[in-house]
């Protein structure tokens, strides 16, 4: 009997003690049902406390600025905004917020820096799916597959005519890029085979390094804007680039260029965008980002034949989620333990 009561004991004993050691662990906030490979991450490292928003939606911000409260780290997704109201809610236990996305114009970085917060993020992990969803939307675009498909499903499929729902072809064309990083390289690699006959690019400098794999030619902001038979944006969103694509560069394009967005909706004025391609300015437009989204139903935009919009898909794969999600939940605990994180955003 002893025995069996002083087992009992031990076992007391160690759940009260596991209980302590949990409570003393940092806590964390996940502001959304983030893929699973990445919350395994966080579960079975033991390193910290979870708090977890487990839907698909976006968490409400009082409900934000509630959980955050002495939080030490934060695991976001970009329809967070990580600014100096959430800041101030979290207090000074903040150290980490690591965002499951490439781009970063969701979060204050003058805030995040004057407070010594780290910040993680997912590049590189994206670049194949961003990249191989940009091909597949400039080819939707310019060869009107959209239009062609409600055509078949509506009716409109009649006797064969010589230019109905003619398009444009990739070859011996001339395809701009935008901001020519990873993803800019990536698509370009996808469009050679189909005989581009050249690319050019534009930046805030000349990126000889990433050119010279593509054989881009670096040309100024107008004559991006005036040879590219296709033209796509690249560029993160940064208060330089926001609204750099608007009527004085459509203005510049030929009427036959295609225009697509797979970077971020505040790149482009969508009223100059809408004006662009309602009068025939430019052939079309392929967006996957929008302002705001998502985009209203009864946007003029939607009323367009020649544009087409999809709802932010550019890294919607299976792998590239659940290794953005494995990433961010890394760099969380990396940024925890005072380590270097695998991909970190140096400010």
């Amino acid at each position: 009997m002893w025995c069996s009561r002083a087992a009992v004991r031990q076992v007391a004993l160690g759940l009260r003690g596991t209980r302590r050691t949990m409570a003393t662990l940092p806590r964390v906030y996940v502001t959304r049902k983030v893929p699973k490979q990445g919350l395994d991450i966080l579960r079975t490292s033991a390193q910290v406390q979870i708090d977890l928003w487990d839907s698909d939606d976006p968490v409400p911000r009082q409900e934000l600025l509630q959980k955050v409260k002495g939080c030490a780290g934060l695991l976001c997704v970009l329809t967070e905004k990580i600014d100096a109201e959430l800041l101030d809610a979290a207090g000074p236990n903040l150290k980490v917020v690591s965002t499951m996305s490439v781009g970063f114009d969701h979060l204050s970085l003058d805030e995040l820096k004057k407070r010594g917060i780290r910040i993680g993020y997912t590049p590189e992990v994206l670049t194949d799916a961003v990249a191989e969803l940009t091909v597949a939307l400039l080819l939707a675009t310019s060869r009107r597959l959209i239009e062609a498909t409600h055509e078949a499903k509506t009716g409109g499929w009649g006797t064969w005519r010589t230019l109905w729902l003619c398009g444009y072809e990739l070859a011996n064309s001339t395809v701009g890029i935008l901001g020519l990083g990873r993803i800019g390289v990536a698509i370009a690699e996808r469009l050679k085979p189909f005989k581009v006959k050249k690319f050019i690019y534009t930046d805030v400098a000349p990126r000889p390094e990433l050119a010279e794999a593509i054989q881009a030619e670096y040309v100024s902001m107008d004559e991006l804007a005036r040879q590219s038979d296709f033209l796509a944006v690249c560029c993160a969103l940064t208060p330089e680039t926001q609204g750099v694509c608007n009527k004085k560069l459509f203005a510049k394009m030929k009427n036959t260029s295609i225009f697509i967005n797979t970077s971020r909706g505040g790149v482009v004025n969508q009223e100059d965008l809408y004006t662009a391609l309602s009068s025939g300015q430019i052939a079309g437009a392929g967006l996957d980002v929008t302002t705001p989204e998502p985009l209203p139903t009864n946007h003029p935009l939607f009323t367009l034949k020649n544009c087409v919009i999809l709802p932010h898909i550019a890294s919607a794969s299976y792998t590239t989620r659940n290794a953005m999600s494995a990433l961010a939940a890394n760099n969380l605990l990396a940024g925890l333990r005072g380590e270097a994180m695998p991909k970190e955003l140096r400010l």
